[in-house]
C-alpha cells in the first residue's frame, strides 16, 4: 500500500514537473532559512558564553566599600576593610567554592634594562588563575610555593611581555617593580581586551610578595569560583557572613560589592533565548509560504485530476485512502525539498565561516563573533517545523479531493 503511494505521488509529480520543482525550491528555501537562522541564534549563544567564560563566567568578586545604613552603635558611611580573616570566613561558610583568591592592585613602573612601563600589577593567590581562567602561552603561572615563600616571581600578560622584551624570551628573565627585582615565570595568553583595556598589560605577583610593593594587610578584593553552587543563596551567604563579621546590615548593599558573572551570564541568556525564539519565528513564517506553494500546486492537482478521483472511488476507493494519496504527494514534495534546504544550509554555513561581531569591539575578540552552528537539536526543530507546515499545507487540498462528489467527479471536464 504504501509503496503504491510513494508510486503515485511520485507519477502525479512527474505530471507537472516545472510546478513541482519550484514548489521544492520554495520549500528548500524556506527549510533553509530556518537552519540558519537558528543555527545563528545558537552562534550568538555560543559567543555569549566564550567571551564569559574567557574571563571566568563562574567568577564572584566581593569587594568592600562604605555602610550606608546605621547599624547598631555603627553611624552610616564607615569604611569597610577585609582581611585575611575574612578569607577563612568565606571558606568556612562556602565549604562547597572550589577556590578563593585574596587580590591587590596598583599601579607600578616596571622596568627591563632601558625599558621602562607603568603597568597594573596585581597581588593575587594562584588559584586566581583558575577563577579567571588565565591560559599561560609559555612558563608556568605563580603558584603556592611562590606565595608561602614571599618568592619575588611574576606572570606577566602578552603584551607587558612584548613591551618589555620586544620579541626576546622572557621566561627566567629579572624584570624590576618599583626598583625592586622579580623572575619572569610564565607569560599569559593574549585575552579578550575591549578599548583601553589594560588586561594584557597585568603583571601578577603573588599575594604574598605584594608586600615589598605596598601595605598587604587589607585585601583589596576577594574573588571565589561558584561552579555548581546558587548564585543567589551565594551571594545572601556571602553578604550575611560579611555583615555580622563587620557590623553593618546584610541588605546594605553599598557596604559590600558582589559582581557575579554567572548572573549576568544568566540575562544574557534570556536575551539569546528571545532572540532564538523570534529567529524561529521569522523562519517558520518564511516556511509558512513555501507551504503556500504546496498548497497551491495540491489545489491545483485535485482540480486536473478530479475525473481521475471519481473514476477511484466508482471503483471502491474509501475517502481516507483519496486523501492519504494527496497527502503523501505534498509530504513527498516537503520532504525532497527539505533535504534540499538543509544540504542547502550545510553549504552557506560552511560557505559563510564566521560572522564578526565581538571582535569588532575588542583586540583577540575572535572567539567571541558567531559561527553558524547546524547542531542536531537545530536539525530536529526544523524537520519537526517542516513536518508541520507538509501536513498542514496538504490536508485541505486532501480533504478536498476526499469529499467530492463520485458522480460529479464522474462528469468533470
Amino acid at each position: 500500500m504504501k509503496r503504491d503511494l510513494m508510486q503515485q505521488a511520485y507519477g502525479a509529480m512527474r505530471h507537472d514537473l516545472r510546478k513541482t520543482v519550484l514548489t521544492m525550491l520554495g520549500m528548500a528555501w524556506g527549510i533553509a532559512t530556518v537552519v540558519l537562522l537558528l543555527a545563528y541564534g545558537e552562534g550568538f549563544g555560543r559567543a555569549i558564553q566564550n567571551i564569559f567564560e574567557s574571563f571566568g563566567a563562574t567568577a564572584i568578586g566581593i569587594f568592600p566599600g562604605r555602610t550606608s545604613q546605621q547599624a547598631g552603635g555603627n553611624k552610616a558611611g564607615v569604611q569597610v576593610r577585609f582581611t585575611d580573616a575574612d578569607v577563612e570566613l568565606l571558606r568556612n561558610v562556602i565549604p562547597l567554592a572550589r577556590h578563593i583568591s585574596r587580590t591587590s592592585f596598583m599601579d607600578a613602573t616596571v622596568q627591563n634594562g632601558s625599558r621602562s612601563f607603568s603597568f597594573p600589577i596585581t597581588g593575587a593567590d594562584p588559584a586566581i588563575q583558575y577563577i579567571w581562567n588565565l591560559n599561560m602561552e609559555s612558563g608556568r603561572f605563580i603558584d603556592d610555593g611562590d606565595n608561602f615563600s614571599h618568592g619575588h616571581f611574576v606572570a606577566i600578560s602578552s603584551e607587558a611581555k612584548d613591551k618589555l622584551f620586544s620579541g626576546m624570551p622572557a621566561i627566567g628573565e629579572t624584570i624590576r617593580i618599583n626598583g625592586i627585582s622579580f623572575q619572569v615565570v610564565g607569560v599569559l595568553q593574549a585575552r579578550m581586551q575591549e578599548g583601553d583595556n589594560d588586561i594584557n598589560r597585568v603583571v601578577y605577583v603573588p599575594f604574598n610578595s605584594m608586600d615589598v610593593l605596598q601595605d598587604n594587610y587589607y585585601v583589596g578584593g576577594l574573588w571565589l569560583d561558584s561552579q555548581g553552587l546558587d548564585h543567589q543563596k551565594l551571594a545572601k551567604t556571602v553578604r550575611d557572613a560579611l555583615a555580622l563579621a563587620h557590623g553593618f546590615k546584610p541588605d546594605d548593599e553599598r557596604a559590600v560589592f558582589v559582581f557575579d558573572a554567572q548572573k549576568q551570564l544568566s540575562q544574557f541568556n534570556i536575551i539569546t533565548l528571545g532572540l532564538k525564539i523570534l529567529l524561529a519565528f521569522i523562519g517558520t513564517i518564511t516556511l509558512g509560504i513555501g507551504g503556500v506553494g504546496v498548497m497551491n500546486i495540491m489545489l491545483v492537482s485535485v482540480t486536473q485530476r478530479t475525473r481521475e478521483i471519481g473514476v477511484e472511488k466508482a471503483l471502491g476507493a474509501r475517502k481516507r485512502d483519496i486523501m492519504f494519496q494527496f497527502l503523501a504527494e505534498a509530504l513527498v514534495i516537503t520532504a525532497v525539498g527539505g533535504i534540499c534546504g538543509i544540504l542547502l544550509s550545510y553549504l552557506v554555513s560552511f560557505s559563510v565561516g564566521t560572522l564578526t561581531l565581538y571582535s569588532a569591539l575588542a583586540k583577540h575578540g575572535e572567539a567571541g563573533d558567531i559561527r553558524l552552528i547546524v547542531a542536531p537539536r537545530i536539525l530536529l526543530i526544523s524537520t519537526s517545523i517542516l513536518a508541520l507546515v507538509g501536513v498542514c499545507s496538504g490536508m485541505f487540498p486532501a480533504f478536498r479531493a476526499a469529499n467530492l462528489d463520485p458522480i460529479e467527479a464522474l462528469r468533470y471536464e
